[in-house]
Parts: C-alpha cells; sequence; structure tokens
C-alpha cells in the first residue's frame, strides 16, 4: 500500500537517516491513511491478489511485511488463508488491534521472519529499503518461504532513487528498480517469475510480481 504522505518500515536502531525518517512519516499518518484507503485491496493490486491465491493451498499460511491497515490481510483471510500480519510502524500495529486484528512490529532488515511459510507478501512498501540494502532483504524472505512456496512484490519501477516530501513534511526514502533487475535478482535467490504486471499507480510506475521458490 502506499499514499502520498504514507511509508512502512522499522526500527531506527541501526537504520540510516533515511530509513529513519521514513520510519517517522509512517507513525505520524497511520489513521489519516486508513481514512483514505477504502477497506479493501486497491483495484490495481485486486490482480495480483488473485493470482496469489491460485498459487497458494488452501489454508495456507502468509507473511505480510507492510501490513499497514490490514485491508490486503482481510480480503486473504476472508477466502481462507492465514496471515501473519506485521508492520514496521507501530503505529499501524495499534490501529490494527483497535479494529480487532493481531498484528506485529517487525523490522524486515534486522528481525527473525520466521516461517518457513506458504508464502511472502510485500505490496507497495520495499521501495523504501535503501538499494544496497534490498538484496540481503530479497535474501532474508526467500530464506522463509518453503519450498514450492511464493513470493508476491509489487515495487517502483525506474532508475535512481529519491526522497520525496509528504503532505505534513516528512522526508521518505524512494529507490527505483528497472524491471528486468528485480526479477534477475530474485531469480539468482530461487525465486522464479510466475505472474507480472506494470501499471500506473498515484506515485508513479509500479511492478507487481510473483515467484515461485524452486522445490
Amino acid at each position: 500500500m502506499t499514499a502520498s504522505d504514507t511509508p512502512k518500515e522499522g526500527d531506527a536502531t541501526g537504520r540510516s537517516a533515511s530509513n529513519t525518517s521514513t520510519l517517522a512519516g509512517y507513525e505520524s499518518c497511520a489513521d489519516e491513511y486508513a481514512e483514505t484507503t477504502a477497506p479493501k485491496p486497491e483495484a490495481d493490486d485486486q490482480p495480483a491478489l488473485v493470482e496469489l491465491l491460485k498459487a497458494v493451498e488452501p489454508r495456507g499460511r502468509l507473511l505480510e511485511i507492510g501490513s499497514g491497515p490490514g485491508w490486503d490481510a482481510d480480503w486473504l483471510e476472508e477466502r481462507g488463508l492465514t496471515v501473519r500480519r506485521t508492520d514496521g510502524a507501530e503505529s499501524f500495529v495499534q490501529l490494527q488491534a483497535a479494529r480487532g486484528r493481531q498484528a506485529e512490529r517487525l523490522d524486515v532488515m534486522h528481525d527473525p521472519l520466521g516461517g518457513p511459510y506458504d508464502g511472502v507478501v510485500a505490496l507497495h512498501v520495499l521501495q523504501h529499503v535503501e538499494r544496497e540494502m534490498l538484496p540481503s532483504v530479497f535474501a532474508r524472505i526467500a530464506e522463509a518461504i518453503r519450498d514450492g512456496g511464493v513470493f508476491l512484490l509489487a515495487l517502483r519501477e525506474g532508475e535512481g532513487e529519491s526522497a520525496e516530501i509528504g503532505s505534513k513534511g516528512n522526508e521518505y526514502y524512494v529507490a527505483l528498480w528497472p524491471r528486468a533487475q528485480i526479477i534477475a535478482v530474485l531469480a539468482g535467490l530461487g525465486l522464479d517469475l510466475l505472474w507480472s504486471h506494470s501499471f500506473d499507480g498515484r506515485d508513479g510506475r509500479w511492478m507487481s510480481g510473483l515467484f515461485r521458490k524452486g522445490a
């Protein structure tokens, strides 16, 4: 999920200034984010979630990184899957608790991810991981997926990196990645592309991809 004033991730300990600023922005806007998004998956994400359902066995167990308000997890659980909801921002964890959902704070760069899971979901969140760190984050995610399991990703397409300023003046770090490079990095970790879709979203061009870990 994404919004003009809203990224997701982590803990200030061991983080760069860009990571810390991004997290602080999300901590301050959880309620606003929830109010400005529908309590269901974004239209651009629904095709990807449908593909995920096709690839995961009924009652499969997923890890969601960057759950935000939890709309995607609600949708998946309504269709029989079990979702471990996590977010780097405590504000989103508390927001979900207030609506009767259990979520955990998780720093995807440093905390144990657990598993093995039938799948990992990371939609509109990993663009906030600094460029040099993302391959190692991908490696951690790959290790948390069982053989034959899947990884669903939505990531900003393009070149370079930037700092975007939200409506409250918070600065959000964003890294852009060429589609081919993302596919190649994940293939090197044993995650092969099953399905992909590129679309123009609120903040630019995005790629959704579903990858399977080789059995």
